[in-house]
């Protein structure tokens, strides 16, 4: 274990040490309560044995400020001639655990180590067992904002960053872009190819977009079936034509074969794309409706192309 002693006792220290030191402990020392304080920081010890009696700060406002400062517990012993029942009950109340009367005594002093051992073992665990579920946590909200067969961005993260970019946009009126995207003629090829095949088909295509899409405010996510959606924040209409061409063509690059339409036939895609400064009228469904309309209108015009 890793053990400080704060004491402005060097006799004492020395002693505490020589007894520790033998039973293969790290120890540190602090001969008052503000090194102690700056020293917990440094080492992070899995116990502290504390002198109540100290020139500078006492021993009690030493633990509360350990208290206050620090979040992880560590267990803190107090080293005192004090040992009344009212003594005890300060120190309790300042944040200790424990008392050891002075003068130390070895045999005493080596039991108490021996239980802080097991105590210090079960806070370990404790703590690694906190950082698992903060991780597990951590992991299961990220999966919760992905589409489980493609990997991007999934409908609900979707939601949540279009609401948010346009109430950005919205309030320091900055341009803002929004595209539907949706496969060519995808019920064919599902047709042709099967459902597994399709699946990879739109695995290939939501990563071509996402790969497309540079900075990192912007986002390509599913929306549902063959439909993609990309929210790019802060870009106007000449940036926006720009993307759009860029992600037309990356979905032709992938040449993925369409024997579904005829025999030269590759997938594409058509693409709905709105760019504006919104006012306050516009809401994230008008937003959604606009470009829905810009992408009918693509598919009419004859597929494989972006209307803005």
């Amino acid at each position: 274990m890793k053990i400080l002693i704060i004491d402005d006792s060097k006799i004492e220290r020395v002693i505490i040490r020589s007894y520790l030191q033998h039973l293969n402990h790290e120890v540190f020392d602090a001969g008052n309560g503000e090194t102690g304080i700056t020293l917990f920081a440094e080492c992070n010890p899995d116990i502290v044995l504390l002198g109540v009696v100290m020139s500078g700060i006492n021993g009690y406002e030493v633990a509360r400020k350990i208290r206050q400062e620090f979040t992880d517990w560590v267990p803190i012993i107090f080293l005192s001639g004090k040992t009344a029942p009212e003594d005890i009950m300060i120190g309790i109340e300042a944040g200790g655990d424990d008392y050891l009367p002075k003068p130390i005594q070895k045999t005493i002093l080596i039991a108490k180590m021996t239980a802080m051992e097991r105590i210090a073992a079960m806070r370990t665990q404790l703590l690694k067992t906190k950082n698992d579920l903060e991780l597990a946590n951590e992991e299961l909200g990220r999966l919760a904002t992905l589409d489980g067969l493609t990997g991007i961005a999934n409908r609900r993260h979707l939601d949540i960053t279009i609401a948010e970019e346009l109430a950005r946009a919205q309030r320091h009126a900055q341009p803002l872009t929004f595209i539907i995207a949706d496969i060519d003629f995808f019920k064919k090829y599902n047709d042709h190819y099967g459902h597994i095949q399709g699946d990879e088909c739109l695995k290939a295509v939501a990563s071509i977009l996402d790969n497309s899409l540079r900075r990192p405010a912007e986002l390509a996510a599913r929306y549902g079936g063959e439909e993609f959606c990309m929210v790019l924040p802060n870009t106007d209409t000449k940036g926006a034509k720009l993307v759009a061409d860029k992600l037309v063509n990356a979905v032709r690059s992938l040449e993925i074969l369409h024997a579904g339409l005829h025999e030269h036939a590759i997938v594409t895609m058509s693409f709905g794309v709105v760019s504006m400064i919104p006012d306050r009228k516009v809401t994230v469904k008008s937003l959604m409706l606009e470009a829905d309309a810009k992408l009918y209108q693509a598919k009419h015009n004859g597929r494989d192309q972006w209307v803005i």
